[in-house]
């Protein structure tokens, strides 16, 4: 269906072409005319589906069709998200939309002074769109009436359920009349969702445009066994081989983003992070310059995976697989949006197998594995999953206990194949290399704790000295 057949105003369908749209997403052609129809809607989307249109675009019909109450300008709409970035990347969408008609917002989000927010409120206002937190600081404030609000719209509403934010979305809609319009959106529908929905709607039309898989076909997906010490080197040569106009990379931690980006700035390839413990200045700053080009990678954090809405995302590395199989999802829907197609990479070292076989029966599919490895990379055990079927070569090297010849790349990479020049001769792994009448068992001089067992990479379990191994920074780095 294309935007021209739907009964928008004029305005709003010039800046719709305006923006370069002619043909509106099955979601868009199913939610928008319910919405103009004045129903409560409940939406099950993903993300990259077109669903801000859907909601943004009736929402700023009805404020252009309607007449503005008499009196001070007080909030007409009202859009909460989970995350300052989602919010922005909203109250874009309404100002694209709604650049023809007079419109009067403002975006209220934590992290930043708030007294720029206060003067565009005491100015008056048609459409707030907030996060919930600031939103009650300023309502306990007295800076915040809802009073007329016609449409209450929260966006992905299960991303609120995990920040803990369900209090606060209902103390605000106490504030809300009860006789207004509600749209409710989230890309899943666990029970505590459900039963929000069924306490803030109001006999609401159901739309659902979840794919049939759980991940879009369009996104190409593969991973690389590579020990964790490798990481930062694969990447590098990955961002190389493809050419990559613009990626996101995503790591467990915030300590992890950041290093990351040091290791890939000494790679030659500018790359900015965005995380929880950056300022919001500074989170928006890092969004810009890779919405701009000025930087092609952006290494982010779980908290960005549902907030990022950038397109052209070419590529989507999992350089830390996530512990929550969802976030998977999530995190590769950052990539083939709007019909385009991507390709979603992930890195899985030799403690997160159980990641990965989660993953994998999470979206019903196994990863292809990749072995194209540089010369100066050696390859990681891809050690056999849950879900694998041996080979023999796989067997035969377990009854081994890991001896036999070195794999490509200088070997060693699990600290087994230097240890022993024979399997015939297993027991010279644990003879200890001190003086005669130093046992093993003791941790002398030359054996002791750690022999036998390497790290990855090809370090040695133990020191020179027998003493403990040294630390090399935090766990989670």
């Amino acid at each position: 269906m294309d935007f021209a057949q739907l009964p928008l105003a004029e305005p709003i369908l010039q800046a719709v072409a305006d923006c370069g749209y002619v043909t509106a997403s099955p979601i868009q052609a199913q939610t928008i005319p319910h919405t103009l129809e004045g129903r409560d809607v409940l939406g099950c989307a993903q993300t990259g589906t077109g669903k801000t249109a859907a909601f943004a675009l009736p929402t700023l019909h009805r404020m252009h069709t309607e007449k503005r109450p008499s009196g001070k300008r007080l909030p007409r709409c009202l859009v909460l998200a989970p995350t300052r970035e989602l919010a922005g990347q909203i109250a874009q969408s309404f100002q694209d939309y709604g650049q023809r008609i007079d419109l009067a917002s403002v975006l209220v989000y934590g992290g930043v002074n708030q007294n720029p927010q206060i003067t565009k409120l005491n100015r008056g206002v048609d459409l707030i769109i907030a996060t919930p937190g600031r939103l009650i600081d300023l309502m306990e404030q007295g800076h915040v009436d809802l009073s007329r609000v016609q449409t209450f719209i929260l966006d992905e509403a299960d991303r609120m359920l995990d920040m803990g934010f369900i209090p606060d979305i209902r103390k605000i809609n106490k504030k809300v009349p009860k006789d207004r319009q509600t749209l409710l959106f989230s890309a899943t529908m666990p029970p505590a969702i459900e039963k929000l929905a069924n306490d803030l709607l109001r006999n609401p039309v159901k739309i659902s445009t979840a794919p049939q898989s759980t991940t879009a076909d369009r996104v190409e997906q593969a991973v690389y066994f590579v020990d964790k010490g490798h990481k930062p080197q694969m990447l590098a040569h990955l961002l190389g081989k493809h050419s990559v106009s613009r990626a996101i990379v995503f790591t467990r931690t915030k300590y992890g983003a950041d290093k990351l980006v040091r290791r890939l700035k000494k790679f030659k390839f500018p790359a900015e992070a965005i995380h929880g413990n950056k300022t919001q200045n500074a989170r928006l700053r890092s969004l810009e310059r890779f919405k701009s080009g000025q930087c092609h990678v952006l290494v982010a954090t779980d908290i960005a995976s549902r907030g990022i809405d950038v397109d052209n995302v070419s590529h989507v590395f999992n350089y830390d697989l996530p512990d929550d199989p969802e976030s998977y999802v999530h995190r590769i829907g950052r990539t083939a949006r709007a019909g385009a197609s991507g390709m979603a990479i992930a890195f899985c070292d030799k403690l997160e197998r159980a990641n990965l076989t989660a993953v994998q029966r999470t979206i019903k599919m196994k990863l292809p594995v990749l072995t194209d490895f540089p010369d100066d990379i050696p390859e990681g055990e891809a050690a056999k999953l849950p879900d694998d079927t041996p080979s023999p070569k796989r067997q035969q090297r377990g009854q081994n206990q890991g001896q036999g010849k070195p794999r490509r790349g200088g070997g060693g990479v699990q600290g087994q194949a230097k240890l022993s020049k024979s399997s015939k001769k297993p027991k010279r792994r644990f003879q200890p290399r001190g003086k005669p009448g130093q046992g093993a068992a003791q941790g002398g001089s030359g054996g002791g704790r750690g022999k036998g067992k390497g790290k990855p990479g090809g370090r040695s379990g133990g020191n020179s000295g027998g003493g403990k191994p040294r630390r090399r920074g935090p766990k989670s780095g």
